[in-house]
C-alpha cells in the first residue's frame, strides 16, 4: 500500500505545489498516516483536502486519495468515492456511478455506504425508486448499530411502507437512533414521546437534537415546541430560532424530511 501512495504522489509531483502549512499535530498526524498507506488515514486525509480550514480546499486530490483506499478494498474509500460522484466534488456528477461505489461499500461491510445506497434506492436517484430494497439495506444496516438507518427503518415500520405497520417496533427504533445521535431520530423519538404525555423526556431529547440538527428539522422542532406553550422549554425555543436565523430562516413552518 504504501508503494501505491508513493507511485501515486510521483505522479503529481509534475505539479508540485508550493510547501502546505504548518498542520495541528491531529491533522499532521493523519497526513503520515495516508503517507505510510494506512486505510483509514488515507480517506481521513482526503476528508481534510475536501474541507478544512487548515489547507486550501482540493477535491481532485480528495477523490485521489479515496480511490487509493477503495482499490485496496477499504469500505470507506468506496463510500466517500461515492459522495464525491454524487455530489460532483473533484469529478463531474455521475449518480450510476455513486450508486455503484455505494454498493462496492456495502460489499466490503460500510454501513455509511450502504445507508447512501439506500437513500438513493428510497427516493430513486440515478435509478428507479425501489422501496422493498431500501427497506432490506436500511434494515440491515440499522441491526449493524448505524443511527441514521434506525431512524429510516423506524420511519419504515411507523408508516407501513412494504413492511406491516408496526408503530410499537418503530417507536424503539427512534429510540435506539437517538441514542446512537441521531438528530432525526432525536426528533422523532421527541414528537413520540410528546404524543404519549412524556413532555420532560421529550425535551431532553430536543436539547440534544437542536445542537446538530438541519432547517427541516428545527423548523419542526418550532412548531412543536410552539404548540407545548408553557409546558415546553421558551430557552431551548429560542435556541432554535437563533439557530434558525443563523441560516437566513424564518420561523414559520415546515415540513419534516426523512
Amino acid at each position: 500500500m504504501k508503494r501505491i501512495v508513493q507511485k501515486f504522489l510521483s505522479r503529481r509531483a509534475s505539479t508540485r505545489r508550493p510547501a502546505p502549512p504548518v498542520l495541528p499535530p491531529q491533522i499532521e498526524g493523519i497526513r503520515q498516516g495516508a503517507l505510510k498507506g494506512q486505510h483509514l488515514q488515507i480517506v481521513q486525509w482526503g476528508q481534510v483536502l475536501l474541507d478544512s480550514v487548515y489547507i486550501p480546499r482540493d477535491p481532485v486530490a480528495a477523490l485521489d486519495w479515496f480511490t487509493i483506499a477503495a482499490d485496496a478494498g477499504f469500505g470507506p474509500g468506496h463510500n466517500m468515492r461515492g459522495r464525491c460522484f454524487q455530489f460532483g466534488w473533484g469529478c463531474r456528477k455521475d449518480l450510476q456511478q455513486a450508486a455503484r461505489c455505494y454498493e462496492a461499500a456495502a460489499t466490503a461491510g460500510d454501513e455509511w455506504g450502504r445507508y447512501n445506497l439506500g437513500i438513493m434506492t428510497m427516493r430513486g436517484i440515478g435509478m428507479n425508486a425501489n422501496l422493498p430494497r431500501a427497506l432490506d439495506l436500511f434494515r440491515t444496516a440499522a441491526g449493524h448499530g448505524h443511527a441514521k438507518s434506525m431512524n429510516l427503518y423506524a420511519r419504515f415500520l411507523e408508516e407501513g411502507w412494504v413492511v406491516p405497520q408496526d408503530r410499537a417496533a418503530a417507536l424503539d427504533w427512534y429510540r435506539k437512533s437517538a441514542e446512537g445521535g441521531d438528530y432525526r431520530g432525536q426528533h422523532n423519538y421527541a414528537t413520540a414521546l410528546v404524543d404519549a404525555g412524556k413532555t420532560k423526556e421529550a425535551l431532553d431529547w430536543w436539547r440534544q437534537a437542536v445542537v446538530d440538527a438541519t432547517s427541516d428539522i428545527l423548523l419542526a422542532m418550532d412548531q412543536k415546541l410552539t404548540v407545548l406553550g408553557p409546558q415546553g422549554d421558551a430557552a431551548l425555543l429560542e435556541r432554535v430560532r437563533e439557530r434558525l436565523k443563523g441560516m437566513g430562516i424564518s420561523p414559520s413552518g415546515g415540513g419534516v424530511s426523512t
